[in-house]
């Protein structure tokens, strides 16, 4: 946990928190300063003097940045940036202060800051998804063959494997690394043009600048500002909004297998994990709980960021704006959900017994369809259908399994002997391809 607010161990779990945290984007509006200085130092267009006290000044953590004042200062500006500058100017040289910000506008501050601390949420995010897909890799191999009853609609359906399950998990943990890792390679780039995109106060020198300001921050340089095409937040909030939804899902999976009545996996942890204030039993499935309560926050932070994409000409008025609290929000969440996976996984305690025995809460109804299709060859498809249809009905109504009301049926006993009926009622062997697609998954997640 790397923040020590209220609900932090839900919603800022794991390292990501501390990169988005306000500090950490006011750290790298200051960044920004320093590598625009240094850049025009480096060009010749400031003093390498006015670089060097401001570079010192950070080094040595001489700044004082009061986080209030900023917020203050952001009220009467509509941005933090001319109170940062003035915090800054405060403390500097007049030679120094001089040359600080040339050439660039608050969003190029701002929207460059926000560049860095995703850079640096990504980092911890994307290892603990990877971490978290290993363990649940580890799972798909262990329980490959562990079979359960597949549920659609919350209702049994067919028999599948735990592995299986676990490897539509796997899945999409490598999905959401393999989108993350492209975006952290392709969307994060520098902002950098000035009042309108023009550079026009360095004259013909912009470009120079904006190269080496990339490279002072290690981020590239697009070819041109994206002060109101908004693609760039957009595709980053669009992804971490598709990861929550996979961790979500993982979670909902393992609240429900953890219920009760089910009981076919529990979350590991320590004593006191989980627990109630009321109900001395309880273990709670808390790490799951957490990763549903995540995912539910994120729809509505992903659409806020796509409805800023409409902005006014050069700036937007209230659009960009409305951008600051949200995407750093987004990378906590996720950052968050990653590391709770990422535990969950570690510690998930699977139960193969009680999940054959959950197989036989309905005396072999999931393998109607099994049934069906075994009779077919002799009375044909539809009319195959109707009658295990009406066995079922049967034996739902006087509670008695399936195969004894089967074996009473002449178009059953006249079309299969006892052993093909057992055979079409056996789980084991209406899996499909559930080996080949298990492979398949792991297969991929070892070449990634």
């Amino acid at each position: 946990m790397s923040d020590t607010g209220l609900f932090a161990g839900l919603f800022a779990h794991g390292e990501a928190a501390a990169a988005v945290s306000d500090r950490a984007l006011v750290d790298a509006m200051v960044e920004f300063e320093v590598a625009l200085l240094r850049a025009l130092a480096m060009l010749g267009m400031a003093p390498v003097e006015a670089a060097d006290e401001l570079s010192a000044a950070v080094e040595e953590k001489r700044l004082e940045l009061d986080l209030a004042e900023l917020g203050r200062a952001t009220g009467e500006q509509g941005t933090p940036v001319p109170g940062l500058l003035r915090l800054l100017r405060r403390q500097l040289s007049d030679e120094a202060a001089a040359h600080l910000h040339k050439g660039a506008t608050s969003q190029d501050v701002v929207d460059t800051a926000m560049m860095l601390v995703t850079r640096r949420a990504l980092d911890p995010l994307v290892a603990d998804l990877s971490a978290a897909a290993d363990a649940c890799a580890s799972l798909v191999e262990r329980h490959r063959g562990s079979i359960e009853p597949g549920r659609t609609l919350l209702q049994q359906a067919l028999p599948l494997t735990f592995g299986l399950k676990a490897a539509g998990w796997l899945a999409g943990l490598d999905g959401a690394v393999d989108e993350l890792s492209g975006v952290r390679e392709r969307e994060l780039a520098i902002q950098f043009g000035g009042a309108v995109g023009t550079l026009a106060s360095l004259g013909d020198r912009g470009l120079d600048v904006a190269g080496e300001l990339a490279g002072q921050l290690g981020l590239p340089a697009p070819d041109t500002p994206w002060h109101t095409v908004r693609l760039r937040p957009a595709r980053i909030a669009a992804t971490l909004g598709a990861t929550l939804g996979v961790t979500g899902k993982i979670g909902r999976d393992v609240v429900l297998l953890a219920q009760t009545e089910v009981a076919e996996v529990v979350e590991g942890g320590g004593a006191g994990r989980g627990g109630s204030s009321t109900l001395p039993h309880k273990r709670n499935p808390v790490g799951a709980i957490g990763l549903v309560a995540c995912a539910q926050r994120g729809p509505a932070l992903v659409a806020t960021i796509l409805g800023a994409m409409i902005q006014e000409h050069e700036r937007g008025a209230g659009t960009w704006q409305a951008e600051w609290e949200t995407l750093p929000e987004l990378l906590r969440l996720t950052g968050s959900a990653a590391a709770l996976v990422r535990e969950l996984f570690a510690g998930l305690e699977v139960d193969p017994e009680k999940m054959r025995a959950d197989m036989d809460l309905t005396g072999g109804l999931v393998m109607s369809e099994s049934v069906a299709a075994a009779l077919s060859p002799a009375l044909g498809r539809p009319a195959a259908q109707d009658l295990v249809e009406q066995a079922a009905r049967r034996s739902v109504d006087s509670g008695r399994p399936l195969r004894d009301v089967l074996l009473e049926l002449p178009s059953v006993t006249g079309s299969l002997t006892p052993d093909e009926l057992d055979a079409a009622l056996d789980p084991a062997a209406y899996l499909g391809v559930t080996s080949q697609l298990i492979d398949r998954t792991l297969a991929a997640h070892r070449a990634g």
